[in-house]
């Protein structure tokens, strides 16, 4: 599952509420990836088989890193969220959020039963 949020604030929520659930089903594993941290942990992270996350929430633009230099393949998503999808829609800046949420649509149109 891939939920993208817009703000790091609001990623990190996210994923704690899906730890909370998680807490009853010991196998899935759930991270956070936002800008201002390191990316290389986010990469160890995701290169480590043992701690790959089933749950991903992230921010557009360290989605967008992670993807770009296939460090994240989105060809195992299943469930795409975007949430408060208008609001980041309204960041005009933000120009790889329409770019990121098509490159996952079609991939998730090309994998769908």
């Amino acid at each position: 599952m891939l939920v993208m949020c817009h703000t790091r604030e609001l990623a990190y929520q996210i994923k704690n509420e899906y730890a909370r659930f998680a807490k009853y089903m010991p196998d899935v594993k759930t991270s956070v990836f936002y800008g201002g941290t390191p990316i290389a942990k986010d990469i160890e992270l995701l290169a480590n088989k043992d701690q790959h996350p089933h749950i991903v929430v992230a921010t557009p633009g360290r989605l967008n890193a992670l993807v770009r230099d296939k460090k994240l393949r989105l060809g195992n998503v299943k469930q795409f969220v975007l949430d408060e999808c208008d609001k980041m829609l309204d960041q005009i800046g933000k120009r790889f959020v329409p770019l990121i949420c098509t490159r996952i649509m079609l991939i998730l149109y090309r994998y769908a039963p």
